[in-house]
C-alpha cells in the first residue's frame, strides 16, 4: 500500500514540475501587430454585429409579434426585447475591445520608440 502511495506521489510531483517548467518557459510577449490584428478583428465583428442588429430590429418593425393572449403576447414582447438587446451588447462588446486594441496598438509603438536596447 505504502509503495502505490510513492508511485502515485512521485507521478504527481514529476508531472507539477513538467507543468511548472513548461509555462515559465512559454511566456511570449505580445507585440504591436497582435494588438492591431486584434482591433481589426474586433472592429469587423463590432461591424458585422451592427449590421446583424439593424436587420434583426427592421424584422421585428414588420413582422410585431400579434397574439390574442395577453400572456402570449407578453413573453413574445420580451423575447424581442431580449433579441435586440443581446445583439446590440455584442456590437457594444466587440466595439470597445476594438477600441481598447487600438489604444494599447498605439501604446505599444511609443513604448517600442522609448525602450532601450540591450
Amino acid at each position: 500500500m505504502t509503495e502505490s502511495k510513492k508511485k502515485i506521489t512521485d507521478a504527481v510531483e514529476k508531472n507539477s514540475s513538467l507543468t511548472g517548467q513548461v509555462t515559465q518557459s512559454d511566456e511570449v510577449q505580445k507585440g504591436p501587430m497582435s494588438f492591431l490584428s486584434g482591433s481589426i478583428t474586433s472592429g469587423l465583428f463590432a461591424w458585422l454585429c451592427l449590421e446583424l442588429s439593424k436587420r434583426i430590429v427592421a424584422y421585428f418593425t414588420i413582422h410585431p409579434p400579434v397574439y390574442s393572449s395577453p400572456i402570449a403576447q407578453s413573453i413574445a414582447t420580451g423575447f424581442k426585447t431580449l433579441v435586440v438587446g443581446v445583439c446590440f451588447l455584442a456590437t457594444f462588446t466587440f466595439g470597445f475591445i476594438g477600441l481598447g486594441l487600438a489604444l494599447v496598438f498605439i501604446r505599444s509603438l511609443f513604448d517600442a520608440k522609448n525602450s532601450d536596447p540591450a
